[in-house]
């Protein structure tokens, strides 16, 4: 899987599909407080450490 330019991290875009959900799905998530850490960059796009990803897709087994 092609990541984000910046290392280690992916494009919503990459997240989405990883995740198989809509972009609509995912600012819902963020505004409820639901989806991983996001990195805001100057122009306005958001980057996803695969570290966050990891880390928040864990806490989701831990909680089921």
């Amino acid at each position: 899987m092609a990541t984000g330019k910046l290392r280690g991290t992916l494009t919503l875009a990459e997240l989405c599909d990883e995740l198989q959900i809509s972009r609509s799905t995912f600012y819902d998530w963020r505004a409820k407080g639901r989806a991983p850490r996001c990195l805001k960059l100057p122009n306005g796009d958001l980057r996803i450490r695969r570290t966050d990803l990891d880390r928040w897709l864990s806490a989701l087994e831990d909680a089921a």
